[in-house]
């Protein structure tokens, strides 16, 4: 027996199976779930029972397969059988007879929705937060519990397809109109009631692919109706994933074929895809960083022990622009009072506007209501007044990436703040060591750098000074987390971790434009590599302007310092196009030309716009490269391998990513995995910066670097500790 779910048989002949696995936050698809679902199947067989209403005991419905469990297959036998046996069980709950009603309290996803797809109909609550869908593909997997066999057969081979290799996620009023729901429910006791009904209505069920007439909506796979969908739908996908993700091609495959047989036979094929996924190394990397690794960030891998938890009330942000005007909402988002500082009224009023901006469109697409919106706006008050900052127990400043201005905005905040409050600086690149030189109090230091735009973007990196405390730090991981964002620690140094080795991604394309390699194969080659942005694209969003300025900031530093640096090769092209005033996106002239783009980008919208992975389209158009960079940097004769310009820019990022490992300022290897991810962007199959060192063995990657060194020059010399650890057998590893 197992108390994964328990039963209770109601006075109207209707079971209650609720799931409910012990000593885990959320249901997950294993050997216990799974034999509770058996067991209640075993109990249908007594004839006082009329139906079956499968819920659940927690928040959410059921989560999806055991990751953990997952990550443990050594041999493809093991995936395989693991599909077939749930799928057994599955099969015998729908088949038995009776009726089966899956009452949806909370997400199902994954496997949780696969189970709800076993019975014979599904209600949900009406929750717009409520999400249901099958983000397999997002750890490299295809739903192998049926999910590629019987979505497709209830609402549509296309539709099924977009919902399985989007890995998107839909509302219960969306599945209700797509067929996956047969009605939603007001509150978990309507939820129950409409169950119990369904079941008593309908005593004798058989589900849809099990009737003798039973056709595919929209026509299965041999049908002249489907024929357009798999002629261009292998096409589209390769585009979209450079042939990166098996998963999408295994979905697609499990699908096509699975429309052209019968169920069983369908099952049995959507198992061998699942184990290709599982087998491969982009889904091992995904599961590795994204389910392991990132679950250890949130549970506070990187906070210092002993700290009491302490939640901030009352925030202060200095500066308005774009990223001000963002963490401003997504603060007040999550409930806390912001006073949003600017130089003049009508700056900190626009910063607000922005906010409402984003509310107003939530209203109109019912995702909140007037009322909502205007307590959230209620929460932000616009101000020139410094004093308004009495009583914030944190202050951020987002201005301008000028140490004097930061200077004296530290200054003025500070001379109105509690003792132990808490001041942290946005910067993207400046030491935060260096900036609390301006601070009374350098151990209530921190620095924490948001992304672009910051109301989507889910990561901050959170920088910690030479004197910042392990209070301070505690305060400020745990802010990240109030408003609902992943928290990365990282230790003081130039660039910090993400903003230093981004840079060196886009440097690298700009090198290979100066070297006459084609612009249109470097883009190609990011993309195809697996970066959400090609990098002369990317270059232009972050402004030429502000690469200059930070260049140059960096240049004179280094010179104070004592510690002179070989100028890279990129650098003169940037100084080159800000000379003749195309500085990028935001005057709509750079690498690229952008229509319809208007100077409307501020210096502190610049400051941490660094990373944000903005529209390639501008209001009258798409962007395209500007013809002029041909006459400007001629294209060479000989063109490398597509395969060379990859490796540049993706070794290149690696490499400087195990420096940053090297030089103490990363602490973790999952801060710098994540971080890679979730900050710029880092090829997600590869499962970050560090895990791509990993998937081709340390050996391979020093010689590869090597090789990239002599052709391309000593950027590419292999970090020190990647070539210990090549001598000694070791991965990149936490010790």
């Amino acid at each position: 027996m197992t108390d994964a779910v328990t039963l209770q048989l109601g006075e109207d002949g209707v079971l209650l199976a609720v799931m409910d696995l012990p000593g885990r936050p959320m249901n997950v698809v294993g050997d216990a779930l799974m034999l509770g679902i058996a067991q209640a199947v075993e109990r249908m067989a007594d004839p006082a029972v009329k139906g079956l209403v499968l819920t659940s005991g927690k928040v959410d419905f059921c989560a999806g397969g055991d990751l953990d469990r997952m990550s443990r297959w050594t041999r493809p036998e093991e995936p395989f059988e693991a599909s077939m046996a749930m799928k057994a069980q599955l099969r015998r709950l729908e088949t038995q007879g009776k009726p089966v009603v899956a009452a949806i309290n909370g997400h199902a996803l994954g496997g949780g929705l696969e189970i709800a797809l076993a019975c014979h109909a599904r209600i949900a609550v009406d929750d717009s937060r409520l999400k249901i869908g099958q983000p397999e593909v997002k750890f490299g997997l295809l739903p192998g519990g049926g999910g590629t066999v019987r979505l497709p057969r209830l609402i549509g081979i296309q539709a099924a397809l977009q919902l399985m290799t989007e890995g998107t996620d839909l509302s219960p009023q969306k599945a209700l109109a797509l067929g996956l729901l047969a009605a939603v429910a007001q509150n978990r006791d309507d939820l129950l009631a409409q169950a119990r009904a369904w079941v008593l209505a309908h005593p004798a069920p058989r589900q849809p692919w099990d009737e003798p007439k039973f056709r595919f909506p929209g026509g299965d796979s041999r049908s002249p109706a489907m024929a357009q969908l798999w002629t261009v739908a292998p096409s589209v996908a390769s585009a979209r994933t450079w042939g990166n993700l098996p998963a999408v091609q295994h979905i697609m495959s499990s699908v096509y074929e699975g429309g052209l047989l019968g169920f069983e036979a369908a099952c049995e094929v959507e198992s061998r895809y699942f184990a290709a996924c599982a087998m491969s190394q982009a889904s091992k990397n995904m599961i590795g960083t994204l389910w392991h690794q990132l679950n250890a960030l949130k549970k506070g891998a990187s906070r210092p022990a002993g700290q009491p938890a302490v939640k901030v009330r009352k925030l202060g942000v200095l500066g308005a622009g774009m990223m001000g005007a963002g963490i401003a909402y997504v603060a007040a988002k999550a409930g806390l009072e912001v006073v949003l500082l600017d130089s003049s009224q009508q700056g900190a009023e626009r910063g607000k506007v922005w906010s409402q901006g984003l509310l107003d469109g939530a209203v109109r697409k019912g995702r909140s209501t007037p009322s909502k919106r205007d307590a959230l706006l209620a929460l932000i008050t616009p101000t020139t007044d410094f004093a308004a900052l009495s009583g914030c127990d944190l202050v951020i400043e987002a201005v301008f990436e000028d140490r004097a201005v930061k200077a004296e905005v530290t200054a003025k905040a500070e001379a109105v703040i509690g003792a132990d409050t808490v001041f942290a600086s946005n910067t993207s690149t400046l030491p935060i060591t260096g900036l609390a030189q301006a601070s009374a109090r350098p151990e209530h230091f921190i620095g924490l750098h948001f992304f672009s735009p910051v109301d989507k973007m889910p990561l901050v990196e959170i920088i910690v000074g030479a004197q910042t405390s392990d209070a301070t730090l505690a305060r400020g991981f745990d802010f990240v987390q109030q408003i609902g964002k992943t928290p990365i620690v990282v230790n003081d140094s130039r660039g910090f971790y993400t903003s230093r080795v981004f840079a060196t991604y886009v440097m690298e394309g700009i090198a290979m434009l100066k070297e006459g390699v084609h612009p249109r194969s470097i883009e190609v080659a990011g993309q195809q590599a697996g970066m959400p942005m090609p990098p002369l694209a990317l270059q232009d969003e972050v402004s030429l302007s502000l690469s200059l300025h930070v260049a140059e900031q960096t240049r004179k530093d280094l010179l104070v310092e004592g510690r002179p640096t070989a100028e890279h090769p990129a650098l003169s092209v940037i100084r080159d196009l800000c000379g003749i005033g195309r500085v990028g996106k935001k005057v709509g002239q750079g690498f690229y030309d952008w229509p319809g783009r208007e100077a409307a980008v501020d210096g502190a919208d610049a400051a941490g716009s660094d990373k944000g992975q903005s529209s390639e389209k501008g209001a009258k158009g798409e962007k395209r490269l500007w013809p002029g960079l041909a006459e400007r940097y001629p294209v060479a004769e000989q063109q490398p391998a597509q395969r060379e310009l990859m490796d540049r820019l993706m070794f290149i990022q690696a490499n400087e990513a195990a420096r940053c490992l090297e030089e103490g300022v990363l602490r973790s290897v999952a801060d710098g995995n994540i971080g890679s991810i979730m900050g710029w962007g880092f090829a997600p199959f590869e499962g970050g910066a560090l895990q791509f060192i990993n998937a081709r063995g340390v050996g391979a990657f020093v010689e590869r670097c090597r090789e990239l060194a002599v052709r391309h020059g000593p950027r590419f010399e292999p970090a020190a500790l990647l070539v210990k650890l090549a001598a000694e057998g070791w991965p990149v590893a936490d010790r």
